[in-house]
């Protein structure tokens, strides 16, 4: 028996180049990169001090007449793939070479780290040690002209009137001379040899994806089809890519024009979503480790592989790939979104909800021949549903495994089939007793941005085409995802917040901030209303601002404000507040598909090639400007949520003493929150008192 793999060293130098060249294939360059700059530090930290870093794995490149790759197609001169490391080769690539990788959202990163040659110590690169004499801004420019750099160091460190004694003198020589010769520190390196089969390849290549790492289902299937079908993973990734920029940028990274993206309002798409949403139409299975164990077709008692059965369910795949990605269908569905009044990602709750009401979407449009512009209908009062009652929140895979087999039993091309199931889940899962009892119960918290009820009043109220609160201008364009999040608009208390600490004696933020005491409003209503109590500042807006009775009738009815509301006591407003929410929830719900949709979804297409202009600052923006500090607390505003999350030495996060990220928003999507931007989702806490970073920024100058 041939041998499956060889153990060889190679130097950092020589990896370096390899990936310059393009001979040794790193994916990962294209892709996100999930190490937190922290690691990358540390990397370099541990190789300075000579300590092991662990092993690097490639698959050989076989001899001509067979293509494939691990994670892509194999680039023109690849002798090797990489199997294991990736992010460790990154990083020395990145931070070697000055080269800057993608971050989530598919935009350029730099991963700088400085050097401290006194006391040979590495950090990640901050506005402090860049400006500190001490310090090497980035240590990629020792590693391109070391002479110069130590040169420029010092002459530097000598022009702020620091002087260097004999003995420095000689550290900082051996401190540079001892960085540069990072480029020597060798790696063993197995190379699995190009003849060893496929099976054994994807068997090695998934042990060594999870090993010390909890995987989720879907990388196990993405890294099964890096072997067997690596054009498909490809396809995945690109797709989901995508979703996250618009034409203009895909263009500008192409270097060609790109005419479509999937770019939306609503979801920046992972591989792990298509994943789901490509089992689900190609093989029929929710549940992700059964499709894995299809894909794998291994006999449980004798451990053999059915080939044939394996490539059975491999062709489902590869059929389900262009229906999943599908620029039309995919075009669609986000009408169908729109038409049920959602406007943005901020409505969306649960992307889970969003991609199985996909899979439903997909299979009344291509296996039940429902018409496009029913199925619009259907596909919005779906979702609405889903997200009401978080369908597709508790034990997802079991519920969508039930609506699988539910549509299943239907023959091909049976539409009236589709929709009459479609509406019997509706009329069980949104009973009266739910929009009475239900719907109430459910606002009875103080995350209105999290909260799946509030979410879907004001996509009714985009359905009710209703104006904002005491204003003649639509709920709609408040919510316009063109518009960046300004002082011009917000939700604002019916109760305000000081008057409840201050007259009411409520000081608890709970029940300050209880969704129903919140309605859409601007900046220069907030103003008028102040901290005054409801019955003094609202006759004075009825007098100003009510055009006529009707009116303000309206103005009752989409805001939900009960008769006298004024008068009453706070938490009897909440009360009634929350039971006429339901009300005119209840109402919009029930008023899709009728006229005024189609109104509303008019400009659908306008979002496609729209980026909006980004008003948030940055971690680093942040630290830069010196109003969050070393030491400093960060809090969830969110009071129901407790996070303990401290502000590093390096200007990093810290959750748990234990995970460091070098960006808001990847600290908050590591607590699994993603309908809001981490700079919107974090609070700096100081003497008990959270701050929300958007009043913290207010009249600072922002750092350029």
């Amino acid at each position: 028996m041939s041998a499956i793999f060889r153990t060889s060293p190679w130097q950092v130098s020589n990896l370096v180049g390899a990936v310059e060249s393009g001979s040794l294939q790193l994916p990962d360059l294209q892709r996100p990169f999930v190490w937190p700059t922290s690691k990358v530090r540390d990397l370099f930290d541990s190789m300075y001090r000579g300590y092991p870093v662990g092993m690097l794995m490639f698959w050989d490149v076989p001899a001509k007449g067979e293509t494939r790759a691990i994670g892509g197609p194999v680039h023109q001169g690849a002798s090797h793939q990489i199997v294991d490391g990736q992010q460790r080769l990154t990083s020395l690539f990145a931070a070697i070479k000055g080269r800057p990788v993608r971050d989530e959202r598919y935009r350029n990163k730099d991963i700088r780290i400085s050097f401290n040659p006194f006391t040979e110590r590495f950090e990640v690169r901050t506005p402090a040690f860049a400006k500190s004499a001490s310090w090497v801004e980035d240590i990629s420019t020792c590693f391109g002209s070391p002479i110069t750099a130590h040169k420029y160091f010092v002459e530097r460190y000598q022009g702020v009137g620091n002087k260097l004694t004999e003995d420095e003198t000689t550290a900082v020589e051996r401190a540079f001379t001892r960085l540069h010769g990072l480029l020597t520190y060798t790696f063993d390196v197995v190379q699995v040899q190009a003849e060893v089969d496929k099976r054994v390849v994807a068997d090695i290549f998934v042990r060594i994806n999870s090993e010390g790492v909890k995987l989720k289902s879907s990388d196990y299937i993405l890294t099964w089809l890096s072997v067997f079908w690596p054009d498909g993973r490809e396809g995945i990734e690109a797709f989901a890519r995508n979703s996250r920029i618009t034409t203009e940028r895909a263009s500008e990274l192409a270097g060609q024009r790109v005419a479509w993206t999937p770019h939306n309002p609503f979801i920046e798409l992972g591989p792990g979503h298509l994943v789901r949403a490509l089992v689900a139409v190609g093989q029929n299975r929710a549940k992700l480790s059964d499709a894995y164990s299809a894909l794998q077709a291994k006999d449980r008692s004798t451990g053999t592989v059915d080939s044939d059965k394996q490539m059975l369910e491999l062709d489902k795949l590869k059929s389900a790939l262009p229906v999943v990605t599908k620029e039309l269908d995919w075009d669609e569905f986000i009408r169908s979104l729109q038409s049920a009044g959602f406007r943005s990602r901020k409505g969306i709750t649960s992307d889970t909800n969003l991609i199985y009401s996909y899979v439903i979407f997909l299979l009344g449009r291509r296996r039940y021949n429902v018409k496009l512009e029913t199925l619009r209908t259907i596909i919005g009062r779906w979702f609405f549903m889903a997200q009401l009652r978080g369908r597709y929140t508790n034990s997802p895979e079991t519920q969508l495994q039930r609506d699988l087999d539910r549509f299943g039993a239907l023959a091909a091309d049976d539409s009236a089939g589709f929709r009459r199931i479609v509406e019997e889940v509706i009329a069980t899962e949104l009973t009266n007793d739910f929009w009475a009892r239900g719907v109430p119960e459910l606002l009875v918290t103080s995350n209105a941005a999290l909260s799946p009820a509030y979410q879907c009043y004001l996509a009714a109220l985009n359905l009710l085409d209703a104006d904002m609160f005491m204003l003649n201008m639509k709920v709609r364009e408040w919510m316009d995802p063109h518009i960046s999040v300004t002082k011009g608009v917000e939700g604002h208390h019916l109760f305000p917040r000081k008057y409840q600490e201050n007259v009411l004696g409520i000081k608890g933020i709970k029940r300050i901030n209880q969704a129903a005491n919140f309605a859409p409003t601007d900046w220069d209503t907030n103003i008028q209303i102040s901290d005054r109590a409801p019955s003094e500042y609202w006759p004075e807006l009825v007098t100003a601002r009510a055009a006529d009775a009707e009116w303000l009738t309206r103005q009752r009815k989409w805001h939900a404000l009960p008769d006298a509301w004024e008068a009453l006591a706070y938490d009897d407003f909440l009360v009634q507040r929350r039971e006429l929410i339901a009300l005119v929830t209840r109402e919009a719900f029930e008023s899709l598909g009728t006229a005024g949709v189609a109104d509303f979804i008019k400009t659908a297409d306008a979002y496609a090639d729209f980026e909006p202009t980004d008003t948030d600052w940055t971690l680093a923006e942040l630290v830069a400007a010196e109003l969050i500090v070393p030491g400093h607390a960060l809090d969830p505003v969110d009071p129901d949520q407790v996070v303990d999350a401290v502000i590093s030495d390096n200007g990093m996060i810290l959750i748990d003493g234990v995970d460091e990220f070098d960006s808001l928003d990847a600290a908050a999507h590591h607590l699994g929150v993603t309908n809001i931007s981490g700079f919107e989702y974090w609070g700096l806490e100081l003497d008990g008192t959270v701050t929300a970073l958007r009043d913290l920024v207010e009249g600072a100058e922002r750092p350029v």
